[in-house]
């Protein structure tokens, strides 16, 4: 049977960053986790708790294909430590990489820095495309109607969200994985993904290239989700 793809998108935004691509992929799932961080910390087992509730729905003869977007890479070994199956193999799109040894920050020294010059009275950031330039922001989007869809579900994550370190129980990557790039910042992860022997493709693009060219981006999770599961 066809592989079932459970399309991750980071807590930073929602899910509707993933429908398009969900609409290219038969049978996938996309489970929402914009209210990850409303219950306080620590904020992963929630996320692990939806994403595992979505990999139940999955017919129980299909490989279940993971597929994190963003820092939802992160999550991908207390997910697959909780999944109430075994998760066939992982596709990570630009996304950044657990850690091989020892918890993953959600967010480095100067991330924080960038973030605590933003963070609000109540502890709580703007809505992540708030945080750039226009400039920067306007070419993630293929439209207006797009752009408004998304932006009016991102949540206004708290401060302590990004510095959480999450979890990384031993044996999380013993299953395919594969790597997407997008966007120049995402390089150095799929570096680290090459350099640990999985095959990466490169879909040139900005962080949300998924909602402008869903075509290219389902074709390719596609071709790596079949070759990890055959």
């Amino acid at each position: 049977m066809d592989a079932v793809f459970v399309l991750v998108h980071s807590p930073s935004v929602g899910p509707s960053t993933w429908t398009a691509v969900a609409d290219r992929l038969p049978g996938s799932l996309v489970p929402s986790l914009t209210g990850v961080a409303d219950a306080g910390p620590p904020f992963w087992p929630a996320a692990a708790e939806l994403v595992g509730a979505a990999i139940a729905e999955a017919p129980a003869d299909a490989p279940v294909v993971l597929v994190p977007h963003s820092n939802a890479g992160l999550f991908l070994p207390a997910i697959v430590a909780g999944a109430p199956r075994p998760v066939a193999a992982v596709v990570f799109v630009d996304a950044s990489l657990p850690a091989r040894d020892g918890p993953s920050p959600v967010a480095d020294a100067d991330g924080l820095a960038f973030l605590r010059e933003r963070v609000g009275g109540d502890g709580r950031l703007p809505p992540w495309t708030h945080w750039f330039d226009e400039a920067d922001v306007a070419p993630m989007f293929a439209d207006a109607a797009t752009r408004e869809l998304i932006e009016d579900e991102q949540p206004r994550l708290p401060l302590a969200y990004y510095e959480q370190r999450l979890p990384t129980p031993a044996g999380w990557d013993r299953r395919p994985c594969a790597y997407v790039q997008f966007s120049e910042p995402y390089a150095a992860d799929a570096a680290d993904a090459a350099a640990r022997g999985w095959p990466v493709e490169v879909v040139p693009g900005a962080h949300l290239h998924q909602v402008v060219d869903p075509d290219a981006v389902a074709a390719a999770i596609g071709r790596l989700g079949a070759r990890l599961v055959a």
